[in-house]
């Protein structure tokens, strides 16, 4: 009851882990981009509002100085006195966007001066009263007003809508022959650039917080699917736990019993029993042996992974090691009757960390001959060639042996991956072999690659350029 108890709380610690995590993914990601959209639709508004403002402050500065220039003209000629004459030659015509102009004297009084809308003239000279313009001063003022309207058929009825208007505006002093004779008031009418900008920022937040909900469930996706190699990363964590607890245990468990049989024996001493206790010698010392090695392999990667590994390197004749490595693998490739063949020239020269590649040639072969049936072949070929145009040092070794699948090929690099846990287990492996001379051909700046298929053996090439060590 407790086991089952504190395995579904497990399971349950399991669930909420990965699921917070997942979330906080999603805030990171789907904050990133709704980050960077909101900057997006900040510049391209601010780009937008920036030209259309600039044009219109261009425009009516443009439009006052021609304006001015007219009436400079005809004032000098005709003089304030004839102000009928100025106004019935049509000296200023309000344009498509001017919304007015007004003459004013130095007093303040309206001299002359015309706009769109007739009514709203005492509430365009209450807006410009007491302003004297600065040189190419702008201002933007809004003006509010009701439009009556009369209803059709109903002819007492009316209708009161209120409007507002935005209208930039600027002046320029009038100075005739040398003397100050009043101001020039332009107005224009930039109600619907206005709206326009609410339209867009409207239309832009809209449109943002529509691609945010995207954001949000593509992020969503997108965190689930970084959540696939921590999952799987936490099951190996979790499985490689459980293999590496019944390794250590199995031998610990046969030490511990050998040194009780042992003890044993030495209080009874006997020839039977001193050809046993040889025996269970023989067994722990194996046993030893495979328990050391898989704690070198963890703390080769452990190493690795820190950084704390620098290769050796050095020129040297590769040949004679290999040799003596084929040596201490024919006993155990005489007693499966497998053949084993190196082809490599006399000499070979290489530059690299010598017992890395040694370790790395150990491996290959481990398993060459651990995965090959009975009567089967290795073959072992060292060679030196050029590879785009650069000297590279290959090692191949072929077994006939059980093969791999294509879908396991993927992941057989992987630390603590086993094709077959239960016959790996039978002999003797740890899924860690392959991982750590992954490690060694990258750190040489090499490349591994396998071919196989399932019962036709299996390939392993490996390709280190000589140019990449100094």
């Amino acid at each position: 009851m407790k086991v089952k108890f504190f395995s579904k709380l497990r399971e349950r610690w399991q669930k909420d882990l990965f699921k917070k995590t997942q979330i906080r993914l999603t805030i990171l990601y789907s904050g990133m981009i709704i980050f960077f959209l909101t900057l997006f639709i900040i510049v391209v508004y601010s780009v937008f509002y920036m030209i259309i403002s600039d044009q219109e402050h261009d425009d009516i500065q443009t439009l006052a100085d021609q304006e001015l220039s007219v009436l400079i003209r005809y004032l000098g000629q005709y003089g304030l006195t004839n102000q009928t004459n100025i106004m019935n030659q049509n000296v200023i015509v309000i344009g498509e966007d001017q919304f007015f102009y007004y003459v004013v004297d130095s007093k303040g009084r309206l001299i002359f001066g015309d706009e769109v809308v007739r009514p709203l003239r005492s509430d365009l000279l209450s807006m410009l009263k007491g302003w004297r313009p600065q040189e190419n001063e702008i201002r933007y003022e809004t003006l509010s007003f009701f439009e009556f309207n009369r209803v059709q058929n109903k002819e007492n009825d009316k209708l009161i809508k209120k409007r507002s208007l935005q209208l930039l505006m600027t002046g320029r002093p009038i100075y005739v022959k040398g003397q100050f004779v009043g101001v020039l008031y332009v107005g224009k009418n930039v109600t619907d650039n206005n709206y326009l900008f609410k339209k867009l920022l409207f239309l832009l937040v809209s449109l943002a917080v529509l691609f945010s909900g995207i954001a949000i469930f593509i992020s969503y996706l997108m965190s689930k699917r970084s959540m696939i190699p921590i999952k799987r990363a936490y099951t190996k964590q979790n499985q490689f736990t459980a293999d590496v607890s019944h390794e250590l245990r199995t031998p610990l468990s046969v030490l511990l019993s050998s040194i009780d049989v042992l003890e044993m024996e030495v209080e009874s001493g006997s020839e039977e029993r001193d050809d046993y206790s040889r025996k269970l010698i023989s067994n722990m010392r194996d046993e030893v042996k495979r328990m050391t090695k898989m704690v070198g392999d963890l703390l080769t990667l452990a190493r690795s992974d820190s950084n704390q590994i620098e290769l050796i390197r050095e020129t040297f004749d590769f040949c004679p090691h290999v040799q003596k490595i084929i040596q201490s693998f024919k006993p155990l490739a005489e007693e499966k009757g497998i053949k084993l063949h190196i082809h490599a020239p006399q000499t070979l020269i290489v530059n690299g960390d010598l017992e890395r590649l040694k370790q790395l040639l150990y491996i290959l072969l481990d398993n060459a001959i651990k995965y090959t049936t009975d009567g089967g072949e290795v073959n072992i070929t060292l060679s030196m060639k050029d590879w785009d145009h650069h000297p590279t040092f290959n090692i191949q070794v072929q077994d006939t042996g059980i093969g791999i699948s294509q879908e396991d090929q993927k992941n057989i690099f992987d630390r603590f991956y086993r094709v077959d846990k239960a016959r790996t287990r039978q002999m003797g492996g740890h899924g860690l072999g392959l991982a750590i001379a992954k490690w060694i051909v990258e750190a040489h700046k090499g490349s591994i690659q396998v071919s196989s298929k399932l019962g036709e053996g299996s390939t392993f090439t490996i390709k280190i350029p000589q140019s990449s060590i100094k």
